[in-house]
């Protein structure tokens, strides 16, 4: 149902239910959640990359459990809902950069997922779909991170028509960040892996927060001194000490797994 691995400081966690195209039920979001809460707080995790066996990355909820939602009273729905928006919010906040590798389809609630990543990397053949009002419901659950991602604009075109996007649509309206030949998408997430590896681990973190603390707010004094803060900190830090003394030593800094 869900694999987990490390490797060099890079944590992989691969949803591994392609019999129903990696759909996700109760026990997968709840297994999810614990994943990347503990991953996040990993000393040894430097970035998280979130994958997909078969040929999709996720197909959004899986049938089975759709029909047992079916019968579910409006409190149950509640209940049930709030386990999904808690994965998706452990995701968005986890501590450590994430990354979505997306090689196939995903719909509905696995764009969600896509979008709680920081980043994500797609390859050409992948297809995308918000595909809930042809179902007589909604994308509600998943729309904080969706549209944040796409942005309202494109939000309302995908939302309202639960059309098919493929992934050079997905790049245009900055939904994923880089779409690259299916041949070299594990090649091009080396690439960007090794730059989070490269940086220094506490500045990353600090950074992540910075994004979350500053995207979309407007800018007022106490968010002026609160970056003002930011930076002072930052620099008095062991960290940021080191990192400015070896650049101007031309030398490399001590996180460097290499030494």
């Amino acid at each position: 149902m869900l694999q987990q691995s490390v490797h060099s400081a890079v944590a992989t966690i691969t949803l591994d239910r392609p019999e129903v195209r990696n759909a996700f039920n109760d026990e997968l979001i709840t297994r999810l959640t614990l994943a990347f809460h503990e991953l996040g707080q990993r000393d040894d995790v430097r970035c998280i990359v979130l994958a997909g066996n078969g040929p999709a990355f996720c197909a959004g909820a899986d049938l089975n459990w759709m029909k047992r939602m079916a019968t579910y009273t409006r409190d149950e729905n509640i209940e049930d809902a709030s386990k999904l928006a808690r994965m998706l919010e452990v995701i968005y906040h986890c501590p450590k950069p994430t990354i979505a590798r997306v090689h196939g389809d995903t719909y509905a609630g696995g764009t969600g997922l896509v979008a709680a990543c920081d980043m994500a990397l797609a390859a050409d053949t992948a297809q995308f779909c918000l595909s809930e009002v042809r179902l007589g419901l909604i994308p509600a659950t998943i729309s904080p991170y969706v549209i944040r991602a796409m942005g309202a604009r494109a939000a309302h075109r995908w939302f309202l028509t639960a059309e098919r996007f493929d992934a050079a649509e997905a790049h245009r309206i900055g939904f994923v960040h880089e779409v690259v030949p299916a041949g070299e998408l594990d090649a091009r997430l080396v690439q960007v892996v090794q730059a989070l590896v490269n940086a220094g681990p506490e500045a990353v973190k600090a950074c992540k927060k910075l994004l979350h603390d500053v995207a979309g707010h407007e800018i007022t004094a106490g968010l002026v001194r609160r970056t003002v803060e930011g930076i002072a900190d930052i620099r008095a830090s062991d960290e940021g000490r080191e990192g400015v003394q070896s650049f101007l030593g031309k030398r490399k800094p001590n996180w460097l797994l290499n030494g």
